[in-house]
């Protein structure tokens, strides 16, 4: 069954890492009625509140894609998870009309079980489970400092039963420093609000090498993380994406151009260049983390998650499965029948094409996939996860034996103890995870 994913491109401020499409909550945006078309008879709709504008706009293009679109998962989804951005910087209002948006599209269909009319559709518990009963893992993305009662209320309201919060570190020194808007305490009084609110599954973000991050420092913030109970536990590893400006930052520092004097001194004025962990210090971090966390009872199933028995996260899991999926709002991503499309990174443009009755499309970001595609993402990610590979589904997947394919590059690798084949799954080595990426480049055909 198809998952479904919904963008809401809003932050607060944007983070010195981040790579996602987003804009500022408060960003205005000039009423134009090319954008808007005719709304109730008028040319466009300025509301008071720039943000609010740009919200509008946002919220009447997700409408025009989820009615375009409801019929792609005719069947129903296997999960929902709202992510940005930052969806709860929406007001609650806001918040509301998103989440309504969604269920009438997505989940009302599902809500009718048999022929009783239902007194109070939203509330009902029916439209928390699949057509063949089981609960629907519901995710939506929050950051701490974004989140009140009437927020985490409007979310159990539609059936939200799962939150990832993205608190990323214990530690406000390094928080400031990748210009995250919260504060440790922000997080204690998030995780707070959220289990008063009655949500049972509960997962951290956590980012590890960080600048100027000691070991010291990303042992704390696990053992503070785990203080709180969560149930589940996202781990990476800092990554400079191109583009962003702790990339941008960094480059300078190690390119010393005269053109980059300003820039840099503006940077060590804010001691934003600490030295960033080598390669042995990360792999420390990561090493002690799967240790200390498998102590406490949370089991690595995939190279960068973590969780309790049975709070495994069914939407990712989807997608290291291989299996179809829905990319809704301003640059979200999907994937059905082996075609991945994804939609223009710009609201006013997203909603523009929506308005004209077609669907939002980047042609520069189209792909059919071929076949040697299918198979490399296939191998890339079921080997990320614990269970690996299922070589009989690999052989009815593709009409053709894994060995066939990667024959002694495959070998190679078992016979280095790096994989292992054992009772029809290949799987990596628990100790070679930290590594992974560099093994799967020769898994790309």
């Amino acid at each position: 069954m198809t998952s479904l994913y919904v963008h809401v491109p809003f932050c607060v401020k944007k983070c010195s890492y981040c790579a996602f499409y987003s804009v500022p909550y408060t960003a205005p945006i000039i009423a134009d009625s090319k954008i808007f078309g005719s709304v109730d008879g008028a040319d466009h709709m300025l509301l008071s509140d720039p943000a609010s504008d740009l919200v509008f706009v946002y919220l009447r293009g997700l409408e025009r894609e989820l009615e375009l679109r409801a019929k792609e998962a005719s069947q129903g989804v296997s999960s929902l998870f709202i992510g940005g951005g930052t969806p709860t910087v929406l007001n609650a209002s806001q918040l509301d009309q998103l989440l309504n948006l969604i269920y009438r599209y997505y989940f009302k269909a599902l809500s009718r079980t048999d022929s009783t009319e239902l007194s109070d559709p939203i509330r009902d518990p029916r439209i928390h489970t699949s057509r063949t009963g089981q609960v629907l893992e519901k995710t939506i993305e929050c950051n701490p400092g974004t989140l009140d009662r009437e927020k985490l209320m409007l979310c159990r309201t539609y059936g939200i039963n799962r939150i990832s919060l993205g608190a990323q570190s214990f530690d406000d020194r390094l928080l400031k420093s990748i210009d995250r808007i919260h504060t440790v305490e922000d997080i204690h009084r998030s995780v707070t609000l959220i289990r008063q609110s009655g949500i049972d599954n509960l997962n951290l973000d956590l980012i590890f090498g960080l600048p100027g991050q000691r070991m010291g420092d990303w042992q704390d913030t696990l053992r503070q993380a785990i203080a709180l109970s969560p149930e589940h536990l996202s781990l990476y590893a800092l990554t400079l994406e191109e583009d962003t400006p702790l990339h941008k930052e960094y480059a300078y520092s190690q390119a010393g151009s005269p053109d980059c004097k300003e820039t840099l001194d503006g940077l060590n004025s804010r001691n934003r260049l600490d030295r960033l962990p080598d390669d042995d210090l990360q792999a420390d971090m990561y090493e002690w983390a799967v240790s200390y966390l498998q102590s406490c009872g949370y089991g690595r199933y995939e190279v960068s998650n973590f969780a309790r028995p049975g709070f495994e996260c069914k939407h990712n899991r989807s997608y290291w499965r291989g299996q179809d999926y829905i990319g809704l709002g301003p640059g979200a991503v999907s994937c059905l029948n082996n075609v991945r499309t994804r939609n223009p990174e710009d609201i006013a443009g997203y909603t523009r094409i929506l308005e004209s009755g077609q669907r939002p499309l980047d042609p520069s970001a189209t792909e059919v996939l071929t076949r040697e595609q299918q198979i490399s993402e296939f191998m890339m990610l079921g080997l990320r996860t614990a269970d690996g590979i299922d070589t009989a589904e690999f052989s009815a997947k593709f009409q053709t034996e894994i060995q066939d394919i990667y024959g002694q590059i495959l070998q190679n690798y078992i016979d280095r103890d790096i994989f292992r084949l054992a009772e029809g799954r290949l799987k990596i080595n628990p100790a070679c995870f930290f590594v992974l990426n560099a093994v799967l480049v020769d898994f790309i055909l």
